[in-house]
């Protein structure tokens, strides 16, 4: 039997807009009957065919790792950040705040990313005084190769949507979905959620490739380019 790869998909927001009920519904197709506060990360794992119906395809384990939303825990949190390969942002569309908070979440993991990538030492857990007020948001929004999804929660508590003034996922160029995460139909197969899901589980697959190539790269070298000079090599032909 062939070991089966995994993806790691950070879930972002804040506290209380139903990260761990859509971990939840996405994982295991059912509602989460009884929710509870996430404290530090908790982790589910489903299933997920990469590019499915076509030659390439391929089973993966797509891990959630469902990110505790206190403020209190924030210098905490970059434990969980690395490596990871796609993030879903979560937020309460009851509550505007929680839209507009995602630039932070955004910030966070990728300033502790970027941090991580151009350092060689262990990333200090502590958050750098760049997620201050004055952090350059262009500098990521809109310009980040991670791939992202928005989920907005509690659709059945909104009476008018017009009324949204955030469009986090616009910011980002990625999909968004609205859904109540007690009705399983908002993540039904088939439906363009789902699909919607599927298209960011497949960038996320690809995200890690691309991770472990560059990685192996800055390692041994381009396995592509010949390590001797041309004066001394000499391509195979047939």
């Amino acid at each position: 039997m062939s070991v089966i790869d995994r993806v790691r998909i950070l879930v972002l927001g804040d506290s209380g807009v139903g990260k761990t009920s859509f971990v939840h519904l996405a994982a295991h197709n059912e509602p989460l009957r009884s929710p509870s506060w996430t404290v530090g990360c908790s982790v589910d794992v489903k299933l997920h065919e990469y590019k499915e119906g076509m030659k390439d395809q391929k089973t993966f384990f797509v891990e959630f790792w469902d990110i505790g939303g206190s403020h209190s825990h924030r210098n905490a949190r970059p434990v969980f950040y690395n490596p990871f390969h796609g993030a879903i942002l979560v937020h309460d569309l009851t509550n505007r705040k929680s839209e507009k908070n995602l630039h932070k979440w955004v910030r966070e993991i990728s300033v502790n990313r970027r941090e991580r990538k151009d350092s060689n030492s262990v990333a200090n857990p502590v958050m750098p005084a760049l997620l201050g007020d004055d952090f350059d948001q262009e500098s990521f929004i809109g310009n980040t190769s991670i791939p992202y999804i928005v989920i907005g929660t509690k659709l059945d508590q909104v009476d008018d949507r017009k009324t949204r003034i955030e469009h986090m996922a616009s910011h980002l160029g990625c999909d968004e979905i609205l859904m109540d995460c007690r009705q399983t139909r908002y993540l039904a197969a088939g439906t363009s959620n789902a699909v919607k899901l599927s298209r960011f589980y497949d960038k996320a697959i690809e995200m890690r490739s691309k991770s472990h190539k560059d990685s192996f790269t800055e390692r041994f070298g381009d396995p592509i380019s010949p390590i001797l000079s041309t004066k001394f090599y000499s391509p195979h032909q047939d």
